[in-house]
């Protein structure tokens, strides 16, 4: 029998339309993207990637930009931007109830499918962090880099201007905060 894991996703949300604050790791923390000396970001080959990749979001559809952005040593943090239905839409796809179809389709399992034949839902922004790991991975494995992703990753359904606000403040100044970042694990 094949082993599915629950989803981390907000079952209420569709990530197809929204604003999103997303944190995605390096495998066990390691600083794969360079490393900060006197309070400034020094990106090594796969963080200049990286940066280049996530400014160059819009090429991965229309509908997704990035509008503001850090590379850390040994993780990202993003403002994740994708048209599309919001809940000041009034578009009743944005949030999917028990009976949507939509939302039993988000379901790995295809038991726990109301059509265990029909293919799984793959929200727009999994998709979006999906292609930029799986590019940062091409591209560390073409240049002979050592380089891995922690599985998965951290997102946060922005709530309105002042909670964007508030990301963005800590977006804007996590380099600078590095030293009591909860990421930091240089020895002092």
């Amino acid at each position: 029998m094949e082993q599915y894991r629950k989803s981390p996703r907000a079952r209420f949300l569709d990530y197809n339309g929204g604003e999103y604050f997303v944190t995605i790791c390096t495998h066990e923390r390691k600083h794969y993207f360079g490393k900060i000396v006197d309070g400034e970001m020094i990106l090594s080959k796969i963080g200049n990637f990286v940066d280049v990749q996530l400014r160059r979001s819009g090429e991965f559809s229309e509908h997704i930009s990035v509008p503001i952005y850090v590379v850390m040593p040994n993780h990202i943090h993003l403002i994740v931007s994708i048209g599309g239905p919001s809940p000041d839409s009034g578009d009743p796809k944005f949030l999917p109830t028990p009976g949507d179809k939509g939302f039993e389709q988000r379901t790995p399992n295809p038991n726990l499918r109301a059509d265990s034949m029909c293919q799984r839902h793959i929200p727009m922004l999994s998709k979006y962090i999906s292609s930029l790991k799986g590019a940062v991975t091409k591209f560390a494995k073409s240049s002979g880099c050592e380089f891995c992703w922690q599985s998965r990753f951290h997102d946060h359904f922005i709530r309105g201007p002042k909670d964007r606000s508030f990301i963005t403040e800590y977006i804007l100044n996590n380099v600078a905060k590095w030293h009591d970042d909860c990421f930091n694990d240089d020895e002092v």
